[in-house]
């Protein structure tokens, strides 16, 4: 989301004649063990009602009995604190059972899992964590996702005025933020789910309305993404913010993942939305999860006030796993995405950290911890975000390199090459699902400009196998984003067509190749050759485009 980016526009004007020094970039191989820990887990899998882990050490640790302790932690607790579930007899290779015990206060699901040994009369940890990496063999829907192709958008709230359909559109990207649907016992309709042994509640108009929104987009064909905000503004949430980020100005906070109570909320919250809306309940289907947005934007949408990635992305990191281990246990076939932005190798903001430092410690936490078949939602913006032009970024932003300061559109390559190294493979060896969840262009430089960019975004994601959605923010330009050049819907604030909405609706259709002349025109070069030869063709300048005298907003 691009509000709170606004605030950057002007650090983006004072940097733009600068030159940006890159240090070069060095694969360093990624440490999955950490140092000290000898002993491994290789795996933790459901297997009927059992957990079954798979245990290997390098060197058998010295200890009291000759005994592995199996420690059932939630993400809250830290070394051998948490539940013991299960002793065995130590070695080089030893495979451990237990109970998973689903839906009881014991549940094993979203925990994780140590080994230890008894030394000097102390538990002494020997391994590091590991999760369960295959909650979906529980679960009990299995709803086969709703076919679509890439074209995707944020619709306006007059979603049923019949312009989605006219456009084509496949994707729907939506936002849940916590606090709408959470309530309380006792608050007016509340809507009682029992999980774990405790009561939950959530708000049945909230809900009724999310309903009818997911249901009528199915009805359509469409498939749908939510994404999960936590905004904190309701007195049923406030304790849903991590202790860290309390007090802060913030629109979305980091989750609270070292409070017990509220872990086992996120928990309950998760096994809800995976339950209600796995399309076989009535409620609608939602196929696709993100879990917040634009995580590694600290200050602007993942509030905490540690300026520790490390510590940033380690709780982010626990609140994916209650969220992928407990949507998953309910509908086998959703997918859970993350979500950073552009900002690759160069941070507008200095309360952000770079998405590209944040990806790689999130995948080393995955690996570490037991790979899943985690998703990547990335927003290849141009930049400036009010560049205008999509296939003509300015070169000292835009590079062909691993090094380049930002990814946009025109270099989206690299990170798909980036995603195709082994380490960052699901399980199974594929490459991960890549969503372009949101992604949008100005008109306030002229509406060609606009033209041409939405006909090249979604012409270059189609070429790429990988990008699973392209979706366009937004349907209607928003009038506070418009006051910093940000006029980035297909249709004007009183509601008229910009000459976009066109060129996007016969994107994908028997009139494709009207769309590809109008572009090639306004490009100059023809824009099949552009993206097949994967052209990336910048400017000298650094970003500075003639502002307009005057942009019309609405107060």
């Amino acid at each position: 989301m691009i509000r709170k980016k606004m605030k950057t526009i002007f650090l983006f004007l004072l940097a733009l004649g600068m030159l940006v020094s890159i240090k070069e970039f060095v694969e360093e191989p990624l440490q999955v063990q950490a140092a000290g820990r000898t002993v491994a887990i290789q795996s933790c899998m459901i297997a009927g009602e059992q957990v079954v882990c798979e245990l290997k050490a390098s060197s058998v640790p010295s200890s009291e009995d000759g005994l592995y302790y199996i420690f059932a932690n939630e993400v809250n607790q830290d070394g051998a604190t948490g539940n013991m579930v299960a002793t065995v007899q130590a070695g080089k290779e030893v495979t451990v059972a237990f109970p998973l015990a689903y839906n009881t206060p014991a549940s094993n699901l979203s925990r994780k899992f140590l080994v230890a040994v008894k030394q000097g009369g102390q538990m002494v940890q020997v391994s590091d964590e590991h999760y369960i990496t295959n909650p979906e063999a529980m679960a009990g829907f299995t709803t086969n996702p709703i076919p679509a192709g890439i074209k995707g958008i944020l619709p306006s709230a007059d979603f049923t005025n019949g312009e989605l359909q006219e456009l084509g559109i496949q994707q729907i990207v939506h936002n849940m933020p916590l606090e709408h649907i959470v309530s309380a016992q006792g608050a007016p309709g509340a809507v009682l789910f029992s999980y774990n042994g405790q009561n939950y509640y959530f708000d049945s108009a909230k809900l009724k309305a999310y309903d009818g929104t997911i249901k009528y987009f199915n009805s359509q064909g469409m498939k749908v993404t939510m994404i999960l905000l936590n905004g904190g503004g309701s007195e049923y949430t406030k304790h849903l913010i991590h202790p860290q980020a309390v007090g802060g100005e913030c629109p979305g906070y980091a989750l609270n993942v070292a409070d017990e109570v509220a872990v086992n909320h996120l928990k309950a919250i998760a096994a809800f939305l995976g339950q209600r809306y796995s399309g076989a309940l009535g409620y609608g289907q939602v196929d696709n999860w993100i879990l917040g947005n634009e995580v590694n934007a600290r200050t602007s949408w993942w509030y905490t006030n540690s300026d520790s990635l490390d510590f940033n992305v380690g709780i982010y990191a626990k609140a994916f796993r209650i969220f992928y281990n407990e949507l998953k246990g309910m509908n086998a076939n959703v997918m859970l995405y993350n979500s950073i932005d552009q900002e690759w190798n160069r941070k507008s903001n200095p309360g952000s950290f770079l998405a590209k430092d944040y990806l790689d410690k999130f995948n080393y936490y995955m690996l570490r911890e037991g790979n899943i078949d985690w998703g990547l939602s990335f927003h290849p913006y141009n930049s400036p975000l009010y560049d205008p032009y999509a296939w003509n970024g300015p070169s000292v932003w835009v590079k062909n390199s691993i090094t380049t300061p930002y990814i946009t559109m025109q270099n989206l390559d690299i990170l798909i090459d980036y995603m195709h190294r082994s380490e960052f493979l699901r399980p199974n060896g594929d490459v991960r699902s890549i969503s372009l969840a949101e992604i949008g262009f100005t008109s306030s430089f002229g509406n060609e400009a606009q033209e041409a960019s939405v006909a090249y975004g979604y012409l270059k994601a189609r070429s790429l196998p990988d990008i699973d959605a392209f979706m366009l923010f937004r349907m209607v330009d928003d009038a506070h984003e418009m006051q910093s050049y940000l006029a980035m819907g297909l249709k004007d604030l009183n509601g008229n067509r910009k000459p976009a909405f066109e060129i996007y609706k016969n994107l994908g259709t028997g009139n494709e190749a009207v769309a590809k002349a109008r572009a090639s025109a306004i490009i100059g070069m023809d824009i099949d050759e552009m993206v097949n030869n994967k052209v990336i063709w910048t400017r000298a300048d650094s970003g500075v485009v003639e502002m307009p005298a005057q942009v019309e907003t609405v107060e």
